[in-house]
C-alpha cells in the first residue's frame, strides 16, 4: 500500500499521467482497491461537492463512470455538452474556466484538442481532469493498471503488449506502464507510432521503475511472452475520413486473433478500452472468449475515478 498522505493530490489537475509521480499513480490505484472493497465507507466522502462534466465527444463509459462515481461518493455531476455552452459561440476559455471555479469543485472535460484542456487548467482555480483528448486518456489507463493489478497480483514485472494504432490510449499506456514497472511492447505500422514526446517520457520513467519499453512493427514479437494483450480501435474519433486507408494498413496483420495469442503466455488476458469493432482490431473469438477481461476493465473506470475524485476534490 502507498504511504503517501491522502491529501497529496488535493487540488491537482490530471491532464496526463506524466503529471503524477510513480508513487502518486500507485496511490490512486491502491485507493481504488480500498474503495472498491468497501464502498459504503465512502458514501459521504464528497458530500456537497460538484463536478462539471464537459463533453465535446460522445461518451458511454466516461459519462456513466464519472456521474455514478460522484453520486456514490455523495456529490453530484453536472453533464454539459460543449455545444450547449457559450464556448461554442466564442466565449473565451479563460472566462469559462473562471466561472467554473466560482460554481463547482472540479471539472472533467472530454475534448478533441489536448491544448483546450491545458488552457482550461491554466485559468481554473479548481482541479481539471482529462476525460480524454487527442493525445491522452489518463483515467482509462488508471483503470487498466487497476485491472492488471487485480488480475496478476501486482504490476512490476508484468508484460503488456499493445497492438495497433499509436493513439491516445497507447500514449497513456506507455506513460502508465513505465511509471509503475510494467514492461510494455508496442507494435504499430509505419506512420502510426506513438507520440515522440511520450516515448521520451517513457524512457525517462524506466530509469526509476526499471521496466522495459519497446516499439516494434511486428505484432508477434511484441506479444511474445506477454501477460496481457491490449488493442484499441484503428479509427479513433476525429479520423473517420481515414477509415478505408487505415483498414488497408492495419488489416490483417494488426488484428488481435487467437493465432496471435499463441505467442503470448498460456493464460494471457485480452484488454480493450471499448468501444470495440469485432472483425477489425480484434476477432470476435478473442473479445468474447475466456481470455477477455474488457468488462472488468470497464467496471474499473468507476472505481479508479472514484479514487481520483476522492483524492483531488
Amino acid at each position: 500500500m502507498s504511504s503517501l498522505p491522502e491529501k497529496v493530490l488535493r487540488g491537482r489537475d490530471l491532464l496526463t499521467l506524466q503529471d503524477l509521480s510513480p508513487s502518486e499513480v500507485t496511490a490512486v490505484i491502491e485507493t481504488a482497491l480500498k474503495i472498491k472493497a468497501n464502498p459504503t465507507a465512502y458514501t459521504s466522502a464528497l458530500t456537497g461537492k460538484s463536478l462539471a462534466m464537459v463533453f465535446q465527444k460522445p461518451s458511454t463509459r466516461t459519462r456513466l463512470s464519472f456521474e455514478v462515481a460522484m453520486r456514490q461518493l455523495g456529490g453530484y455531476g453536472i453533464y454539459l455538452r460543449w455545444d450547449d455552452l457559450q464556448l461554442a459561440r466564442g466565449e473565451a476559455v479563460k472566462d469559462t474556466a473562471g466561472m467554473f471555479s466560482r460554481y463547482v469543485n472540479g471539472v472533467m472535460a472530454r475534448v478533441y484538442r489536448h491544448d483546450d484542456l491545458v488552457e482550461l487548467a491554466a485559468y481554473a482555480d479548481i482541479p481539471v481532469i482529462s476525460g480524454l483528448s487527442d493525445r491522452f486518456h489518463p483515467c482509462q489507463v488508471l483503470s487498466d493498471l487497476l485491472t492488471v493489478r487485480e488480475k496478476l497480483g501486482g504490476l512490476k514485472g508484468v508484460k503488456l503488449a499493445y497492438v495497433g494504432d499509436g493513439n491516445n490510449v497507447c500514449n497513456t499506456l506507455l506513460i502508465g506502464c513505465s511509471k509503475t514497472g510494467v514492461d510494455i511492447s508496442v507494435a504499430c505500422p509505419e506512420g502510426y507510432a506513438p507520440d515522440g514526446e511520450v516515448l521520451k517520457w517513457a524512457e525517462e520513467n524506466t530509469g526509476m521503475s526499471g521496466c522495459h519499453v519497446e516499439v516494434l512493427s511486428e505484432p508477434r514479437e511484441a506479444v511474445r511472452n506477454a501477460d496481457v494483450i491490449y488493442t484499441d480501435t484503428f479509427i479513433s474519433m476525429g479520423v473517420e475520413a481515414e477509415r478505408e486507408k487505415r483498414l488497408k494498413t492495419f488489416l490483417p496483420k494488426y488484428q488481435v486473433t487467437p493465432g496471435l495469442f499463441k505467442y503470448a503466455k498460456e493464460n494471457a488476458y485480452f484488454m480493450h478500452c471499448l468501444p470495440a469493432h469485432r472483425g477489425e482490431e480484434v476477432a470476435a473469438e478473442v473479445i468474447d472468449g475466456p481470455m477477455s477481461i474488457v468488462l472488468d476493465e470497464a467496471e474499473n473506470r468507476l472505481h479508479a475515478q472514484k479514487a481520483l475524485l476522492y483524492l483531488t476534490l
